[in-house]
């Protein structure tokens, strides 16, 4: 996980959020889920979804649903498409970024068991897709089932 410091070093408070735990945003800075536990500490908000298009640009593999079908598979329960996609986040997923600034998937080393907790700030739709992806490391190539409580 990288991690940015002030000057003189020190490192930054989450300060967005109640008790200085990391916060999910929306457009206009209001909390929408706060992170009050997390086992894993380094999850990735760069990479985006996978889906179709990109495993057949990336892979070369055709008819090859990813999250964002699964995402839309979702959404439509609600009347919502396409357009109501936002910047997702993907727990237990590390996509380094190097020095020359290329990224890339890391293989998947959370132990299983492993868990985040959020803490609802707001009124959410919260749509989750276990990721399907068999094209990449970010699960070992071996997608496993997840568990998912509200409370």
């Amino acid at each position: 996980m990288l991690q940015c410091r002030r000057p003189g070093g020190a490192l930054p408070r989450a300060e967005h959020a109640q008790g200085g735990r990391h916060a999910l945003l929306s457009d206009v800075a209001r909390p929408i889920f706060t992170i009050v536990e997390d086992g894993f500490g380094g999850h990735d908000t760069i990479g985006g979804c996978c889906s179709a298009p990109s495993n057949r640009l990336l892979y070369g593999v055709a008819d090859c649903p990813g999250c964002r079908e699964n995402f839309l598979h979702a959404l439509a329960r609600h009347g919502l498409g396409r357009r109501d996609i936002v910047p997702n986040v993907n727990f237990f997923m590390r996509v380094p970024v190097e020095r020359d600034g290329r990224t890339g998937i890391a293989p998947g080393v959370s132990p299983p068991g492993c868990q985040v907790a959020l803490r609802a700030e707001m009124d959410a739709l919260a749509v989750i897709s276990n990721c399907p992806q068999v094209n990449n490391p970010c699960n070992g190539y071996n997608p496993t089932p997840v568990r998912v409580e509200i409370t």
